[in-house]
């Protein structure tokens, strides 16, 4: 069964997931960009095996998130609690995905906050993915955005160190720039 694969993908994939979630620095030597590869392509597999078995249990459009298909698929086919699994292991991968990438040596903010925001449209108040996010606007330059989701994690988890760091460069980003567009105008 394709949920079972799923299970399996995410379960090779959980000490990497582990460290690189808690965030855990890691050399950047090529051996261990390669495991964060690896572990990327895992958990793209195992989304396109959820969207596989959406197909196979009734829609064809593909394009379409796991969860979202979960609805429209007829109550036969899925129990809740197996949609339930199925949009747990979605948001899984999404998350772990953020955190893979965070890792990798060149950094794609952009996919960061694209995952990211895709767990937070599910689970408004995940504090990795607030976190992650705040990471991710930090460095595409949208200081505005990246205070909001790390005061949101700093809510959750007012002692994170990492947290608190990243409001801090914020915030001087937001002071900089003020003083900067201040002493332009005439």
């Amino acid at each position: 069964m394709p949920l079972d694969l799923i299970k399996t993908t995410l379960v090779g994939t959980s000490s990497l997931q582990k460290n690189s979630s808690e965030g855990t620095k890691y050399p950047t030597d090529s051996l261990q960009d390669k495991k964060y590869r690896e572990a990327i392509g895992k958990y793209h597999r195992a989304l396109l095996e959820m969207k596989g078995l959406c197909r196979v249990l009734g829609d064809p459009d593909t394009s379409k998130s796991p969860s979202t298909v979960l609805t429209s698929i007829s109550k036969s086919s899925l129990t809740d609690e197996q949609k339930g699994a199925v949009e747990n292991a979605e948001l899984e991968c999404y998350n772990s995905l953020a955190a893979c990438l965070l890792q990798m040596e060149l950094v794609n903010y952009e996919r960061v906050k694209e995952y990211c925001l895709k767990v937070l449209r599910k689970e408004g108040e995940n504090f990795k993915a607030l976190y992650r996010s705040g990471v991710a606007y930090y460095h595409l330059g949208d200081f505005n955005k990246a205070l909001h989701y790390l005061k949101e994690s700093h809510k959750q988890q007012p002692t994170d160190t990492n947290v608190i760091r990243y409001i801090q460069l914020t915030e001087m980003k937001i002071r900089r720039n003020a003083q900067r567009e201040k002493s332009e105008v005439p």
